[in-house]
């Protein structure tokens, strides 16, 4: 489709009046225009090794995976460890952070309207939970097992995760964790999968050249596919 703002996109957002991205190494958080990329929004965060993105409940959810690598220079807010920041939609800035009390990294969260809920990669684990955002209390935990959970979306009903390292996306039940579908990407010729959200019938993810790329790796690539009809 098109190239991100930035080099190393690794999480993604859908919204009706943009695509959000989030930069891996910059922190920074974009809202460009569905067809063309272009910038509709910008704004710094104080996270690090941006890793999930979401938006809802009137603020933007990072899911900040710890440590930058050596990527950039180290910022006063960096920490070692996994943990999601709750931060101010037009400024960036963090309002509060929340602790993962299984311990480890954080991908992908999103924000589900119809129960007012997050969901978030629990990498230590391999698995996805439900956590009230106002205070962090798990609600349910369902398995995401794989190579890397990634990518993380809900879509009529369902789960969506992203399996990085595997290169598939799987749709889970919620209430039973049953794995209901799987969509496999090819590893040689599509660019690597990281981030991901879904919008109009199409599944969105980004390539943020970072971790293992593999040969149809292309950096920065936002890239689209049309999803089964859904029953």
């Amino acid at each position: 489709m098109f190239k991100a703002p930035d080099i190393h996109p690794n999480a993604l957002e859908a919204a009706p009046d943009g695509l959000w991205i989030g930069d891996q190494v910059s922190e920074k958080v974009f809202k460009v225009d569905w067809k063309s990329g272009k910038v509709l929004q910008e704004v710094q965060t104080e996270s690090h090794n941006t890793s999930g993105l979401a938006i809802g409940a009137g603020y933007m959810w990072l899911g900040a995976n710890g440590g930058v690598s050596g990527r950039r220079p180290p910022r006063p807010t960096d920490k070692p460890f996994g943990e999601v920041i709750q931060a101010d939609l037009k400024t960036g800035k963090t309002v509060k952070i929340h602790q993962l009390i299984w311990g480890g990294g954080v991908h992908g969260i999103t924000f589900v309207p119809q129960t007012q809920t997050l969901w978030v990669t629990a990498l230590s684990i391999q698995a996805v939970a439900e956590v009230d955002p106002k205070d962090f209390r798990v609600l349910r935990i369902r398995p995401a097992r794989g190579d890397r959970p990634h990518g993380l979306d809900w879509d009529n009903g369902a789960l969506w995760v992203l399996i990085a390292g595997d290169h598939l996306v799987q749709k889970i039940d919620p209430d039973s964790g049953k794995v209901l579908e799987i969509v496999t990407l090819s590893r040689t010729s599509d660019p690597d999968p990281h981030g991901m959200c879904i919008h109009d019938g199409y599944m969105y993810y980004c390539d943020a050249g970072l971790t293992a790329p593999g040969p149809g790796s292309e950096p920065a690539q936002i890239c689209r596919f049309k999803m089964a009809a859904q029953s």
